[in-house]
């Protein structure tokens, strides 16, 4: 059986602004090759996802519901901004950062999770705003905007 913990992943870690401004050109190159799968445990409404099952929502999976985000594309881009901006983690799994994290038009902070690595396919969902790292998504994706 799989353990629930209380609190949030403390391996999560974002890439310094120094650490993803050296890798910028390899960043750049993974946000072109990145996908989105999705994963049905963070939908209520299967969208455009062709997920199997269809939608199946757990108790206590954030849903992207919640953030608005109801299209592939969208999902793929976000993924894409986040890699492109920097906001990845600092452990690797192949090529591909663990995690990537971007916040939505309506100020959602997004977490993306690594899937697939031959693919480089994630699953994302919204980060709940009692974690910690939300706040540092949105204030780092803000100074990446303005």
């Amino acid at each position: 059986m799989k353990r629930r913990y209380a609190q949030f992943n403390p391996k999560r870690k974002l890439l310094s602004p120094a650490e993803a401004e050296v890798r910028v050109a390899e960043l750049q190159a993974l946000a072109s090759r990145a996908r989105y799968g999705g994963n049905p445990e963070h939908k209520k409404n299967p969208g455009d996802f062709g997920l199997v099952p269809p939608s199946d929502p757990r108790q206590g999976k954030s849903l992207c519901d919640f953030a608005k985000i109801f299209k592939r594309n969208e999902a793929e881009e976000l993924l894409r901004a986040g890699l492109r901006k920097g906001l990845v983690s600092d452990r690797m799994v192949g090529d591909w950062p663990k995690n990537v994290w971007a916040v939505t038009d309506d100020g959602f902070a997004m977490e993306a999770q690594l899937e697939n690595p031959d693919s480089g396919t994630y699953h994302g969902y919204p980060i709940p705003e009692t974690d910690p790292l939300s706040l540092e998504v949105i204030r780092r994706w803000g100074c990446l905007n303005g």
